[in-house]
């Protein structure tokens, strides 16, 4: 299932439900299985509120509308799920929302692929990232590896971030403020 950068771009029904109940309808779920699956779909993303479910979704937060945009494509069940800037236009607690979303679809089995320009996002969520340029694989390797190799991902406009580029002067690369924390604590 694929997830649009921009959810006002993916959204088009005039509820919540409806917008849910979209894919799998046009997947020939049976009629008797579909309120099911808008149900699930609206818990797994946070969205099973009072109201919800019968709002129109451009009434609600950009957050909440992206929360719709995954609610939609986890209705239809896949297996892998694609993220194309996720974060986009979201503050700092949405994007925490988003990708503890996504790492908790990813613990329950779903393969994700995310495509993202913050590289902050990708050292603490990602388990391997894959750095194109000009339509070429310039890197692929765990997230550790990657961001331990500034010198490869400068030339390419990339910046590590600052957790991992701090850290690496002490011969470790840490990729979170919880990785480095446990540092402090052990000292």
């Amino acid at each position: 299932g694929y997830v649009f950068q921009n959810p006002d771009h993916q959204i088009f029904a005039d509820t919540v439900s409806e917008e849910v109940a979209f894919g799998p309808r046009n997947l020939g779920v049976p009629s008797h299985d579909v309120p099911e699956r808008v149900r699930e779909a609206l818990e797994a993303v946070g969205l099973d509120r009072p109201g919800i479910a019968d709002a129109d979704p451009f009434s609600l937060t950009k957050g909440d509308r992206q929360r719709v945009a995954v609610a939609s494509v986890l209705a239809t069940r896949p297996d892998i799920l694609i993220f194309d800037e996720p974060t986009t236009g979201l503050d700092y607690r949405e994007i925490r929302g988003m990708m503890g979303l996504i790492r908790r679809l990813n613990r329950a089995g779903h393969t994700i692929v995310m495509v993202t320009h913050l590289m902050w996002v990708a050292a603490e969520y990602a388990a391997r990232c894959v750095v194109l340029q000009a339509g070429r694989v310039a890197a692929d390797d765990r997230t550790r590896a990657v961001f331990a190799q500034p010198e490869r991902l400068e030339p390419l406009g990339l910046r590590v971030p600052q957790i991992p580029r701090f850290t690496q002067h002490y011969g470790r690369t840490l990729l979170t403020l919880e990785e480095l924390e446990a540092c402090f604590r052990i000292a």
